[in-house]
């Protein structure tokens, strides 16, 4: 049997932890709305399953992944932010995808200069992107505030044409 740790991350307002089946009843709400269209929804319930053993799955593979993002004031569940690099990605990945009520909050942005913190200082990361698709403007402003910016066009063989945007190196990070 493969056992894998996920570290909890905490900021100002979420913990980052482990994904649970108590986040199960979001996914499939999120999942079945137009909300998920640039994350592969909207999907059924079954394949939202499927989507959270992978976002699992993605930990025992490579170390590192998704969290699950917990408000700490109301304890709910408030999406994924996390690191991601499935076989045949571009490159290792910073990515979020909220619930709509968590939406313009600032969490996506809060939760991943917590997942870049952790790449660049714990995983000794030396570059990142996200893959966005051009029509997702909200992930476009995530991006920019975390000081990314877009470098190509990548012709995703899932996916289609997606932006790649590069994030700040450590070196930058630091200055």
């Amino acid at each position: 049997m493969t056992t894998f740790t996920i570290p909890t991350l905490e900021t100002e307002r979420l913990i980052l932890r482990a994904p649970r089946e108590a986040d199960f009843d979001a996914e499939v709400a999120f999942f079945a709305s137009e909300a998920s269209r640039f994350v592969g929804g909207p999907q059924p319930a079954h394949r939202t399953w499927r989507t959270m053993a992978t976002v699992i799955g993605h930990w025992a593979l490579r170390g590192f992944g998704f969290w699950a993002l917990e408000d700490k004031a109301t304890r709910t569940y408030q999406g994924r932010v996390g690191l991601w690099f499935p076989h045949g990605w571009y490159e290792r990945e910073i990515g979020w995808s909220l619930m709509d009520h968590a939406t313009g909050r600032g969490f996506a942005t809060e939760a991943a200069l917590a997942a870049r913190a952790h790449a660049y200082e714990t995983l000794g990361w030396d570059t990142a992107i996200s893959q966005i698709d051009p029509e997702n403007t909200a992930s476009k402003a995530v991006a920019q505030r975390l000081g990314a910016h877009f470098e190509c066009m990548y012709d995703d063989p899932e996916y289609g044409p997606i932006e790649i945007w590069r994030h700040l190196s450590p070196a930058e990070v630091a200055a």
